[in-house]
């Protein structure tokens, strides 16, 4: 297959944003907060970076997400609408755009398992952080194969990628754990058609799936283009532009770590300067792409003693 990632190898880096609520946020409220994000003010700090490519969150397992979604709504049938009424990822394109910034998005895998009401209309039965379930046993993760679920959030991302169309470049998907048991390479619902849903808007658009932290970085599936590599604390070896599965499917190298002190937390990087810049050359010069996840207010601008981090980077 052609490689579909000589663009995001040439941006080299770029920066994450988690961009949440509580999941007991009142729907007006939400939309107050995803009203207040100033993309001018964000996109003019990415601007000054150097950054090449920005990543934001639609939502998470709350059930708030920062942009409408006709189809969400229907299925989840929960009202008022979680969704937001102003469509940030578009205002984000807006304001990115003219600055040669690209715009890529992060989805759940199991969006809002947190919010029951959502969950039933979704079909989610149960989820792993409801309490009954311990990772790194050997527990049966066929019990989290929920096809209605996984078939109504491909409807749902389906819809967003109409929505954006190209606007968006790219996406990562969090929470694909338990893969070879919940998404099966020979039965559908699967990485196959969840990777057609994001692509349906834009079919250059690049996925990844994660299937959590895992260094060194993993391949995971033949549907994704770049490695998803959440590596958390680690800072792994790079050993070229691509890792190569077993299938012989190539994906560009690409890892994701946070300068705060968690995701999206800390008041300060927890690195010197010359690490951050170092590490970043040392991947980026071999061809691999590099994401740095940093805390980011409500009014949507990046606290100012990481900008100042992101500016030592290049």
């Amino acid at each position: 297959m052609p490689d579909k990632t000589h663009w995001f190898a040439d941006c080299t880096w770029g920066v994450f944003c988690h961009y949440l609520t509580s999941p007991e946020t009142p729907a007006d409220d939400w939309n107050r907060q995803v009203d207040a994000f100033d993309v001018n003010g964000l996109a003019e700090q990415l601007h000054a970076v150097h950054a090449s490519y920005f990543v934001i969150t639609i939502g998470q397992g709350s059930g708030h997400y920062c942009a409408p979604n006709a189809t969400y709504d229907r299925i989840a049938g929960v009202h008022p609408s979680k969704c937001s009424k102003r469509d940030l990822v578009s205002d984000l394109y807006d304001a990115l755009h003219p600055l040669g910034i690209k715009l890529l998005v992060y989805a759940p895998a199991d969006g809002s398992w947190a919010d029951h009401e959502a969950r039933k209309g979704l079909g989610m039965p149960r989820h792993w952080n409801d309490g009954d379930f311990e990772f790194g046993t050997d527990a049966h993760w066929g019990q989290f194969r929920w096809v209605e679920f996984m078939r109504n959030w491909e409807a749902v991302c389906r819809d967003w990628s109409l929505r954006w169309k190209s606007k968006v470049s790219g996406w990562w998907i969090d929470g694909c754990y338990g893969s070879d048991v919940r998404y099966p390479e020979a039965e559908e619902p699967n990485f196959r058609t969840f990777a057609e849903a994001l692509r349906a808007g834009n079919p250059e658009s690049i996925p990844a799936f994660n299937a959590g932290v895992r260094t060194p970085v993993i391949h995971h599936t033949v549907h994704e283009d770049y490695t998803a590599g959440e590596v958390s604390r680690a800072l792994p070896e790079c050993e070229g532009p691509f890792v190569t599965g077993q299938s012989g499917h190539k994906d560009r190298y690409h890892i994701l770590s946070y300068l705060g002190e968690s995701w999206c937390e800390g008041d300060r990087p927890r690195f010197p300067d010359e690490l951050v810049r170092g590490y970043t050359k040392y991947v980026t010069d071999k061809k691999g792409v590099v994401t740095w996840d940093v805390p980011i207010m409500k009014n949507g601008l990046i606290p100012e003693p990481f900008i100042e981090q992101l500016k030592a980077i290049d």
